[in-house]
């Protein structure tokens, strides 16, 4: 299994101005690339292949117009023209069918003033991790890193990256072997929501941290600074980033606060069932703001991606499953049930807790669909 181990990197001056000389040429390859490709398209011309555009690149270092191409490795820019062609890929893969999930918008051409910057650095450009720590890269030189752990194997790749907080990150590729915990007979279902994060179906609750709002203050302060500047200033320069940087310790904590607590009920459940949430419906409601902050998304993907890792069991109930509205004692399907009704009572006279009662009817729904996914026999044998 391939993982990424990412960790703060801290440039000297001299080698944010190599560094931002590689994110500049690299950005360069990938906008000739995509321009020499829409032009060709233009004209009717067929397809250009990644083998021309490749030797395009090494024509175009040889001209005067280009030569500064020559003072970055070159494994940067061809890793550039990589990113293009997975672009394209993913582009035509959307259009015809062949990939799953939202609609993918073809190419567009980076800018300087995109938020994020990244190159990459395969095994062929011979970076190398020293004795002493320091991560090596060519033309660039040793950088300090900020190792929080220590990396299982050695990395296939590594992409340097600087955020729009004027951070610089370094994110390894590793290969790691089999991390299967212990089996355990604890099973879960977990109903999502707003007030309470999320509800446990073994009667254990989340309570919801709500970090976008508690950091609204800062937030605001930091944007009205921002508005207040002439565009174009230093001042407003520095305010940009100071709205960034708050923006980017929120996102930090967030994810911290979903890693720690995905991790926990991987590590004590041998199964994990979830409701398929509409988040992107959600997300243009008036709960918007309420429903960004929550990261739903992000926290069951933790979810998925962990328990692939450990060995555990990972799946959505249909987001159509009437959850809320089951009883999870008799099984009677009630009318609907607005937001503000945080309990009820069903027919056969059982006082249910709204939440609770969703987490044992997702848990019920993924043990049922899991049996039936292992091909048991659903009627009698003839």
């Amino acid at each position: 299994m391939l993982l990424r181990y990412n960790f703060r990197v801290y440039p000297t001056p001299g080698q944010r101005v190599a560094l931002a000389r590689a994110f500049g040429c690299a950005r360069v390859v990938y906008n000739d690339g995509l321009w020499v490709r829409q032009q060709a398209r233009e004209a009717g011309l067929p397809y250009v292949t990644d083998a021309e555009l490749s030797k395009a690149l090494t024509e175009a270092k040889k001209t005067p117009e280009r030569a500064w191409l020559g003072e970055v490795s070159s494994v940067v820019l061809q890793q550039a023209l990589s990113d293009l062609n997975t672009a394209y890929r993913n582009f035509f893969q959307s259009v015809t069918g062949k990939r799953q999930g939202a609609r993918v918008a073809p190419p567009r051409f980076r800018s300087r003033k995109d938020s994020r910057q990244a190159i990459r650095f395969t095994k062929n450009a011979r970076f190398a991790v020293t004795a002493s720590g320091k991560l090596r890269l060519p033309k660039i030189g040793d950088l300090d890193v900020r190792w929080s752990r220590e990396l299982p194997s050695e990395p296939s790749s590594v992409t340097v990256v600087k955020d729009a907080a004027g951070r610089y990150f370094a994110s390894f590729v590793v290969e790691v072997g089999d991390s299967r915990l212990p089996a355990v007979e604890a099973e879960v279902g977990i109903d999502l929501g707003l007030s309470t994060f999320a509800v446990l179906s073994d009667g254990k609750t989340i309570a919801s941290p709500k970090f976008l709002r508690r950091a609204e203050r800062r937030l605001r302060k930091a944007q009205q600074g921002l508005s207040r500047k002439q565009k174009g200033s230093a001042n407003r320069a520095k305010a940009r980033v100071k709205v960034a940087k708050a923006h980017a310790s929120v996102a930090d904590t967030r994810r911290d606060w979903a890693h720690k607590h995905s991790t926990r009920i991987i590590r004590d459940n041998q199964a994990v069932y979830v409701e398929d949430l509409c988040v992107k419906g959600l997300a243009r409601t008036r709960l918007a703001k309420s429903v960004h902050d929550a990261g739903w998304g992000m926290f069951t993907r933790m979810l998925e991606e962990k328990a692939a890792r450990y060995g555990r069991q990972f799946s959505k109930v249909d987001r159509w499953f009437p959850s809320t509205r089951l009883c999870s004692v008799c099984g009677v399907v009630s009318g609907k049930k607005p937001l503000q009704v945080r309990e009820w009572t069903c027919v056969c006279g059982v006082v249910h807790d709204r939440d609770l009662n969703a987490a044992k009817n997702i848990l019920a729904a993924g043990r049922a669909e899991r049996l039936n996914a292992c091909g048991g026999a659903v009627s009698p044998a003839a």
